[in-house]
């Protein structure tokens, strides 16, 4: 079934486009979410008359969007679960958990927008994407731990072994840098 995108699509099309999809998806998720159009004559008219519109108001919705990525920008979130003695949680921590977190510190988003590919189900930090707009995505870092207390050591912990990476890089670079002028120097002397 062929379908005119109202918007842009992930792995399948940007606003305006013609594309081909399965009736199903078009039925059931596109249609009723007033993403596409079926692709007819009228519905080509229609788009086109209105083309500048809903340029508009996506430019205001990417817009809004990139206001919150900014406020979401190095978020990190700490969620409390019950684990065994080997991490593995009892539960586990799906988008929802996340968005629900999210909420907390003052940021509303659907479950839907968390891009998660499967439920966490170890202690531990990862990160994962909210997409807040089909253009705009900002990625979160999300601890999971038995307690905030530890929630926080392992932040602390992450942010200890960032900086020692940084300092190693640091001492990398120099050395690598006396080591090309030396050469230079004892050129120089053999030269004279």
């Amino acid at each position: 079934m062929e379908v005119i995108l109202l918007e842009r699509i992930d792995r399948l099309g940007q606003m305006g486009e013609v594309v081909n999809v399965k009736p199903g998806f078009a039925r059931n998720f596109l249609f009723p979410q007033k993403k596409a159009l079926r692709a007819n004559k009228e519905n080509r008219a229609y788009y086109d008359s209105k083309k500048v519109e809903l340029e508009a108001v996506n430019l205001k919705r990417k817009g809004e969007a990139e206001v919150v990525a900014k406020k979401m920008e190095g978020t990190k979130l700490i969620i409390v679960r019950s684990a065994g003695e080997g991490g593995q949680l009892y539960g586990s921590v799906s988008a929802r958990d996340i968005a629900h977190a999210l909420k907390e510190q003052g940021v509303t988003v659907e479950a839907t927008q968390v891009v998660l590919n499967a439920p966490v189900k170890n202690l531990g930090t990862f990160k994962t994407a909210v997409r807040l707009h089909p253009e705009v995505k900002v990625d979160v870092e999300v601890t999971v731990a038995r307690s905030m207390e530890e929630g926080n050591l392992k932040l602390a912990e992450a942010a200890k072994l960032l900086e020692r990476a940084e300092d190693a890089e640091k001492l990398l670079g120099e050395p690598a840098a006396a080591a090309e002028e030396v050469p230079a120097e004892a050129d120089a002397e053999a030269q004279a």
